[in-house]
């Protein structure tokens, strides 16, 4: 078993350690899940609720709810906390305005406390829950701390483009890249500066926690932050992987390996392995697969495909495979590959894929049988150019 090094203290660590002294006196608000837990794998709310001097008021539910229970894109119910006894506001709902906090439930409070686990890319719903509490509390004047938790798969690498004006998105409300390299805590501030919240915002940084790190070298259990997020493994493909919720490909949602097994029924796994291994893309291999999901898309259907095995996390490039996985399969697939058209995370008027992409550059030159280069093109621009604002924010 690995060891936690003996330096290494989450934000959740340093607040206990601290006597919870920073909210002493406040009427509090958690922000959290069911990674919301310290060293001792005990959870905020219920080391909050026990906290001398402070008073747990409220519990708010982000997608998969506190508890961790529901699947993507399902509704959370406002409840009572089993636990806690204390309620539960939804922060996911049925409409867009229902991923804010509305003035009533946050009436009383003194301060909101965030603390959930991201995995490093853009479209992980979490950053933008916190960016839309983080607004609510610069309106009704409450101060709003981040206990801040290891970016998983480090915070060094970035690759992607930029989130374009009119695309903004649940899954990229800001202009953020596919793989950002920044932790929950220094997306706080930048939102909070370059964007213009403003709130009264306190980050309460890890101790021990070095940008090269992957969560491996944290030395604790990999607590997964939502249902399909089992492990560091599907952290790592999921910046390129989740382009294919875009389509009417199975992610590999209902297998025990989303995200790293895709396909459809109409795929033949031989001919689409074969269009990914002529791509001689960088730290990964691809192997020729059948599954039967045995929920979502194609559920208790036969379906052909890959899965992705990753041999080298350093020179492996998660979005540049995902969108090699979209043009073979568009490839491979013909006319029964198909772009997904339904309404997604509450938009109604432009495709999941462009959403996911920030662009519809890419869906129109996939669709247009250009190369995988011409694909990303312009993506190192942009990525230079968040570079250089990105700096300003980081803690570590």
């Amino acid at each position: 078993m690995t060891v936690t090094p003996a330096r290494f203290r989450m934000g959740i660590d340093v607040l206990r350690d601290q006597d919870f002294a920073p909210l002493r006196g406040l009427k509090v608000g958690a922000i959290c899940n069911t990674t919301s837990v310290d060293d001792r794998l005990d959870h905020l709310a219920d080391l909050l609720s026990r906290a001398s001097g402070v008073e747990l008021s409220a519990l708010f539910g982000p997608e998969h709810g506190v508890r961790g229970e529901a699947q993507d894109m399902i509704g959370v119910d406002h409840a009572i906390d089993s636990v806690t006894r204390l309620p539960v506001h939804s922060l996911y709902g049925a409409s867009f305005d229902s991923l804010s906090p509305t003035p009533e439930s946050l009436d009383g409070l003194d301060a909101l406390v965030f603390d959930i686990q991201d995995v490093g890319s853009r479209y992980y719903t979490y950053i933008y829950t916190m960016a839309l509490c983080m607004r609510a509390a610069a309106r009704d004047r409450i101060a709003f701390f981040v206990l801040d938790r290891p970016n998983p798969i480090n915070g060094l690498t970035t690759e992607g483009n930029l989130v374009h004006p009119g695309f903004e998105s649940f899954v990229g409300l800001f202009p953020l890249p596919n793989r950002h390299a920044m932790t929950a805590g220094e997306l706080a501030r930048h939102f909070n500066e370059v964007h213009g919240i403003g709130c009264d915002l306190t980050v309460i940084p890890c101790e021990g926690w070095r940008r090269d790190m992957w969560w491996e070298q944290t030395g604790r259990p990999f607590i997964p932050p939502s249902p399909n997020m089992p492990t560091v493994d599907t952290a790592t493909v999921y910046p390129g992987l989740c382009l294919v919720e875009g389509t009417n490909l199975s992610e590999g949602r209902g297998t025990t390996r989303p995200f790293e097994i895709i396909g459809a029924p109409f795929l033949d796994p031989t001919r689409f392995v074969e269009a990914l291994r002529a791509e001689k893309l960088d730290g990964v291999a691809f192997r020729p697969t059948s599954f039967c999901p045995t929920f979502q898309k194609h559920a208790g259907q036969s379906c052909g495909g890959a899965m992705i095995h990753v041999t080298d996390r350093a020179s492996f490039q998660p979005l540049r495979t995902g969108v090699a996985i979209l043009r073979a399969a568009r490839e491979v697939g013909g006319e029964q590959f198909r772009w997904r058209t339904e309404r997604y995370e509450f938009v109604d008027d432009k495709p999941a894929i462009d959403l996911l992409c920030g662009t519809d550059a890419v869906r129109r030159a996939i669709d247009a049988g250009q190369s995988l280069d011409a694909c990303l093109s312009g993506f190192t621009e942009e990525l230079s150019a968040f570079e250089s604002i990105r700096k300003k924010s980081l803690i570590y």
